[in-house]
């Protein structure tokens, strides 16, 4: 009943803390805190999170003298959301810094479009977009990769128009990518990986939920959580990675399962299907109860890590469903949902990444390509290890989406 405890604790300690702490947003990006003296801390939040790009360059305009009219293009892997939505207010006030550093008004303004598929990682629409944006010619396009595999032939043709493309948060292989900005996933997942040890008691059974199946960012962030795992946690053992983007695939698994008579769904028992017209198929198969598979196949796990928002969420919401409390959870963004959980004592830290930060450091580098001032290869935008303890401090919770 650890996580019980927990919430509870956590809800004493915010009844202190209301007495002699509170916090107010200043409505210009700055986040103050009165304290329990009665003095006042006060905290930039947009400094916070352009102080956390390394090279600093990406984290101002200056030397970007834009032609009046400039137009850049920033797609993302969803058209909204906590971590999409701070990517384009990064990006549309690393505009606003660059007009107004220019004097640009009115239609000699630089411009930049935010766009992205209206369902979070559809391939097809994301391949759509860069098309249509690409017929609008912009001078520079910054993309988040849904599918490491898709883009080539897009990039190419922006090549030969002499449209610049820079990657960010989810990169591609590509070689003519003029800057790749994005989180030190290995040595974010690596710190993950420690702080989940601890949690665990340096022993136990440790699932993935991954977000998705192809992109670059998944493999580095399973990668480098595992291998820091087998270097320095040896008798902890790691089960099986779900990719969330594969749950049909499971669902045929299962179906074919109980059609077998090997598995059975809850409150039912085991038996085969010989009626063609009685075996089950994928459709047959919920997602709550793909998610019961997973646990009943993985019935000693005692720890999952998430490599995205919605893969802590998934399993945030199906070990509460399952009353499985006794389980720790870490894993990557820190979006309202996921600070909500981790205030709740359901998850036990959070890598919180800069997605504000890269979507200014996207327009930064889209510029530099544009005015041929060069790019460093890779662009560190930071990360955040967050946790019920330290969220409250507000350099800290500058970072949270």
């Amino acid at each position: 009943m650890r996580r019980l405890w927990r919430a509870s604790a956590l809800l004493a300690g915010a009844a202190l803390a209301l007495a002699g702490c509170s916090q107010t947003g200043t409505g210009n990006g700055e986040e103050q805190t009165t304290t329990v003296d009665g003095t006042e801390e006060k905290v930039d939040a947009e400094k916070v999170r352009l102080d956390a790009m390394d090279p600093s360059a990406y984290g101002n305009v200056e030397g970007l003298d834009l032609e009046a009219g400039t137009y850049i293009s920033v797609i993302g892997k969803a058209s909204g959301g906590d971590f999409w939505d701070s990517v384009q207010e990064g990006a549309q006030k690393a505009i606003s810094d660059i007009n107004e550093s220019l004097g640009y008004k009115g239609e000699d303004r630089v411009r930049m479009v935010y766009s992205g598929p209206s369902e979070a990682g559809d391939v097809d629409e994301q391949v759509n977009i860069l098309d249509e944006e690409l017929a609008r010619y912009p001078q520079a396009v910054g993309i988040s990769i849904i599918d490491s595999q898709s883009g080539d032939v897009q990039f190419d043709l922006a090549a030969e128009n002499g449209i610049s493309v820079v990657t960010y948060d989810s990169l591609s292989n590509y070689q003519n990518v003029m800057a790749k900005i994005s989180t030190d996933n290995d040595a974010a997942a690596a710190e993950a990986a420690d702080h989940l040890a601890e949690a665990m008691g340096e022993s136990g059974e440790v699932l993935i939920f991954a977000h998705d199946s192809r992109s670059l960012t998944t493999q580095e962030r399973v990668d480098g959580f595992t291998q820091k795992l087998a270097a320095d946690h040896p008798d902890i053992t790691v089960g099986n990675t779900y990719y969330l983007d594969a749950l049909e695939d499971l669902k045929t698994a299962i179906a074919d399962e109980i059609n077998a008579g090997t598995y059975a769904k809850e409150g039912q028992e085991a038996a085969p299907i010989e009626d063609e017209e009685s075996r089950l198929t994928a459709e047959d198969i919920s997602d709550e109860e793909a998610m019961d598979y997973i646990f009943a196949k993985n019935p000693d796990v005692t720890a999952i890590y998430g490599t995205s928002g919605d893969a802590v969420m998934a399993a945030v919401e199906n070990t509460q469903r399952l009353e499985k409390e006794d389980v720790s959870i870490v894993g990557f963004d820190a979006t309202q949902e996921e600070a909500q959980a981790l205030e709740e004592g359901l998850v036990d830290g959070l890598i919180a990444q800069n997605p504000y930060g890269m979507g200014y450091a996207t327009v930064v580098a889209c510029s530099r390509a544009i005015l041929e001032l060069g790019n460093e290869a890779e662009v560190d935008s930071g990360y955040t290890w967050i946790t019920a303890d330290n969220m409250e401090d507000p350099e800290v919770a500058a970072m949270l989406y």
